[in-house]
Formats: structure tokens, sequence, C-alpha cells
């Protein structure tokens, strides 16, 4: 490349810098500025929008990026009709936005405008800006105007006509219908925050100042349209918490016109954002509470409702709670409060719960009179159970003449075994107190099945003959069987315990003769094969066999009993029972000692 063609690409670059230095002032660098500023905050807008936000907001989020384009425009204008073309631009947010600004302010302070008036005042806006934007035809909005320059920024020189005055008293009433709304919120309606009140006020207040000081000092530049880029933030500010206070959601209002439940809101700091339905009704403290307010702070919130949010945080779920007005009982729950799914605080919810209340008391009187009456009779029924039970055992010990006391022994010894094996806690099947309740009572019932055996075989003083000891063994399946006649209509019953016992005393009866080694009677059956309440009754039977007279021997000596007992275990006793024997061996000793005197 030569220096001839590197002179001439040097002096193009210099006319382009000095066509965008011609072009661009200071004024128009900071309104571009300004555009893409506005354009982040109406991103911004967007990504937190929610179905509860007042059109408004949207409006004025779309507005103002057009007003600032349009400033821009007018900053970059080279003749007069561009300038006044920029200016119309800039007059969407000079007539509209302040229209929309205000409607807004209004429904953030809670103040309902008619829909009548509101219309009006869009037509009235509406001819408004057609005036402005035909004014040179008509010279009503501006009767003449040019192009000039000032202090390097293109200055559109105007002359008024009679309907800007107009516009001036517009903007003054608006002005001035917010100022009152905004400070009539914050000293007397409770349901607006006091923190938006003082946004909002603050807002007003910079608006009014940037217009009065762009028509009273020629600095120049449209502070009007920052004042728009100021109020945008503001209402960012604003509108990230006003979710929380919509509560008037077309569910929650559906759900409210169709019952009289009241709902009480907080969010997860436990500040108060309202209540609607009948929530002020039933507690008429609500009427001086502000929304925003800590309940900690406020003595109603802090008294009732904190506790029953602590119950539900702690335990996920919070019991019901009921409060008395008059003869109306309310029932109190604690639910979440949602925003779309984002859990966001919680709800009390009031339901009038008199009816319930009434139904349920008179259905415990009546169930705890029907629970009176069947406990008496239950407990006549077990009475009279058991005393079958003992009378049957009596009667089968009468017809055996070399075991008399055998079954009032024998359930005492597994009652002694039992309170040794719940010293130990490491014994998982005494920590069912059904069980240890049940082998204790279904012990006399171990012999029943004696009552098939003839008395010849039954009575004999001596030693039995094979095929005698034959007929005795059967005493065991015999029993079981006796034991699930008399016990089979408890199945059909739906108490538990009642089952229990019948499983429980038909495997002692059946079982008490079988052997850790499988040498046992009637099945044969080795090791865990056996039921533990089985395992228990063998001891205790055996035991009382050994130390007790008979009428074909004398008793032995307990150190004698003792010997035979401890070889037997892992062979006819369960090893794992051996060290409760040990343990119960010095009580057992004492209860025969006892007998004997």
């Amino acid at each position: 490349m030569g220096l001839d063609t590197v002179g001439a690409v040097g002096t193009k670059v210099n006319e382009i810098l000095n066509g965008m230095k011609d072009s661009f002032s200071w004024q128009s660098v900071v309104y571009l500025g300004l555009f893409v500023f506005v354009m982040i905050l109406l991103v911004i807008y967007a990504g937190r929008w929610q179905k509860g936000f007042s059109v408004y907001f949207t409006l004025i989020f779309t507005i103002v990026p057009v007003a600032v384009l349009g400033t821009y425009y007018l900053s970059v204008s080279k003749t007069a009709d561009e300038a006044f073309n920029a200016q119309k631009i800039v007059y969407v947010g000079g007539v509209f936005l302040v229209y929309f600004i205000t409607l807004a302010i209004l429904d953030l302070c809670n103040i309902s405008v008619p829909k009548w008036i509101r219309v009006l005042v869009l037509l009235d806006s509406g001819l408004m800006f057609l005036i402005i934007t035909t004014t040179e035809y008509t010279g009503l909005f501006y009767t003449k105007y040019s192009l000039s320059i000032v202090n390097d920024g293109v200055y559109l020189e105007r002359t008024y006509g009679p309907m800007h005055s107009i516009y001036v008293y517009t903007m003054g009433i608006y002005m001035v219908v917010v100022l009152f709304s905004v400070l009539y919120s914050l000293c007397f309606k409770k349901n607006v925050p006091k923190k938006r009140a003082v946004l909002l006020l603050v807002v007003e207040g910079i608006c009014f100042a940037a217009y009065v000081v762009e028509k009273t000092i020629d600095l120049n530049l449209a502070l009007s349209v920052l004042s728009y880029a100021f109020a945008e933030i503001v209402f960012l500010i604003i509108i990230r918490r006003i979710s929380l206070y919509s509560i008037r959601e077309t569910v929650v209002d559906s759900i409210v016109a169709m019952n009289d439940d009241g709902y009480i809101a907080l969010d997860k700091r436990l500040r108060y954002l309202g209540c609607i339905g009948n929530a002020e009704a039933v507690f008429p403290q609500l009427k001086k509470t502000r929304v925003d307010k800590k309940a900690k702070k406020d003595e109603f919130l802090r008294t009732e409702i904190l506790p029953l949010i602590r119950d539900f945080r702690e335990n996920g779920r919070a019991n019901p709670v009921h409060v008395r007005r008059g003869n109306i009982f309310y029932q109190l729950t604690v639910i979440p409060l949602f925003i779309g799914k984002k859990r966001v605080g919680y709800q009390i919810r009031i339901v009038d719960d008199t009816l319930e209340r009434k139904q349920i008391d008179m259905l415990d009187k009546f169930n705890d009179y029907l629970q009176e009456k069947v406990e008496e009779k239950t407990h006549s029924l077990r009475v009279m159970h058991d005393n079958l039970i003992l009378s049957m055992a009596t009667v089968v010990e009468s017809r055996d003449n070399s075991t008399g006391g055998h079954i009032r022994r024998t359930s005492d010894c597994v009652r002694i075994l039992i309170e040794e094996m719940k010293k130990d806690p490491e014994c998982e099947v005494v920590k069912d107190e059904l069980f240890c309740k049940n082998i204790i009572k279904a012990a006399p019932m171990h012999d029943l099945g004696k009552i098939a055996v003839p008395d010849a075989i039954l009575q004999k003083p001596g030693r039995f003959e094979d095929w005698e000891f034959e007929k005795m063994k059967a005493h065991a399946a015999e029993g079981a069987r006796i034991v699930h006649e008399i016990l089979k209509d408890l199945d059909k019953s739906d108490n538990k315990e009642y089952r229990a016992f019948h499983e429980l005393a038909e495997n002692v009866a059946h079982y008490h003769h079988e052997r850790m080694d499988g040498s046992g009677y009637p099945e044969g059956l080795i090791g865990d094969q056996i039921p533990i309440e089985a395992r228990i009754m063998a001891i205790a039977d055996v035991y009382d066999a050994l130390v007790s007279k008979r009428v074909y021997k004398e008793k032995m000596s307990f150190e004698k009993a003792d010997g035979i007992m401890m070889d037997s275990f892992g062979k006819h006793f369960d090893p794992e029972l051996e060290k409760y024997y040990v343990a119960a061996r010095p009580r057992l000793e004492a209860y025969y000692l006892a007998e004997d005197e």
C-alpha cells in the first residue's frame, strides 16, 4: 500500500469522525445512554412480571423508552421539522405517561378510581395528543417553532398556543391528585405499607421538581425524561414486594366469595401482609395493624399468630387451634403462602367450626358413655374368660393326683422368668408388654390336653409303660386342639390383643414338651422352630416337676434340680434363656421354700 493510499484513508477517517462530532452532542450521548438504561429496566420488569401486577406498570415501562428515544432524536435533529417530529414522540410520554403514572400511584395507594373517570381522562389525553401532533396545521399548541443551537446542543424554540396552558394546568392537576393521595395513604390507610407511601412521595417530588426546573432554568437538558427513569427504578423497588401484598388473586377471591373463611398473611420474615374475608370481624385488632409491620412488634400477632407459625415451622404442620367468639367457634390453621410455585410466607386460615365443634362435643360425650359401657362389659367378659380357663385347668389338674398345684406354680415360675428377662435391655421379646401379659395368662392352659388322657393312665401312681407314655404324650397336640376350639371365636374379633393371645396359648399347649435337639414331642421341632413362649414354658414346667413331690418320687434338692437344669440347656432348653434362669434361680428357690411352709 502506497503513502498516498494511507493518506487518503486517514483523511476519510477524519471526515467520518468530524461528521460524528457534528452530529452528536453531550446531550445526545446522555439520552442514548439513558435509552439503553431504560431498556434494561424494561427487561428487568419483564423478568419480574406476574399476574397480579397492574397493567399501568407495563404501559409505563413500555412508553418511557419511547419518550427517551424521542428526546434523543430531538438532540440530533438537523432541521426544525425533524426536531418538531421528535418532539411529538417525546409528548407520548408527556401526555400518556403522566396519566399512567398517576393511575399506577393511585393503585399502589389502594385508591379505586371509577372506570368512567379513567376512560374519560384517557380520552382527554388522546385528544390532547391529537392537538399536539396537528399543531402545525391548527396552531393550537404551538403557534410557531424553530431550531437553534444552544451550548452545542439542539434546542427547539417554540411559541405556545392556548392549548399549551390547558396542558400545563392538567399536569398540575395530576400532581396535586397524586400528592394528596400519597399523603392520605401515608396518614390514614393501614393497608398501604409506609415504605411504599414514602417512596411514592419521593417519586412525586422528583418529577415535580424536574418539571419546574426544566421550565424555569435553561439547562438545555430534558430533566422530565430523566425523572421518568428515576420513577421506573422506584417502581421496580415497589413491585418487588407487590406480589406479597396481592392476596386478592382470582383463586383467593373465589374462595372468599363462596364461604365465610378468612385469611391472615405473613411473609417469610414474619411481616404482616394483610387479611381478607372474616379475619377483621373475628380479630378486630387487625384493623389497627399496619401492613409490613413485624409480627413480634404487634401484640396480637405476637401472642396469637406467631405461636401457630412456630409450631408449623418445627413440626411441618400445625395442629388446629380453636377460638370462641360469643357462641361461634373458629378454627385457625396454618398453611403455606405461595406465589406460583414459590413459597413466600404463611397464611392463617380462619374457618367457622361451630357446627362441627358441637357435633364433636356431642359425639365425644356419647363415645365416652359407650366406651365406659364397653369397658364394663369387656372387663366382665375377660374375668369370665380367665376364670373359665383357670377352672378348666383346675378340673384337669384335679384328675391328675400327681400334680397338685402344678398350674399355679408353673404360672408363677413363668412370671418370675419374664420379670428377669425384662431386666435385660437387649432382650427383644419382652419389650412387647402384651406378650409378657399373655404368656403368664396362658401358662395354666399348657396341660389342658390331659383332659383327654384316660384316668387309668393319668392317675397311675408309678412310672408309665411305653404304650402308656405314648398316650400321655398325646396331651400336647390334644391340648392345642382344645385351646383352639375354646378361643377360635377370638379370631373373628378386630381386637389384635385377643388374636395374639389365641396364637400364643395354642403354642404353649402344643409345644411345651419340644426339645432344642429335636428329641421332644409331639412334632420333634428343633431350635428356633419351637415358639419362644413354648421354650419359656418348658423351663417352668420341668423345674416344677423336679423340685415338687410326686406320687412316684420325692422332691429333689435345689442343688440337684439345678444341676439337671443346667445340663439341659442346649439340649432340652434354649441356651439363650440360660442366663435368665440363672438370674431367676434365687427367687425360684425362695418361692418354693415359701410353698413348703
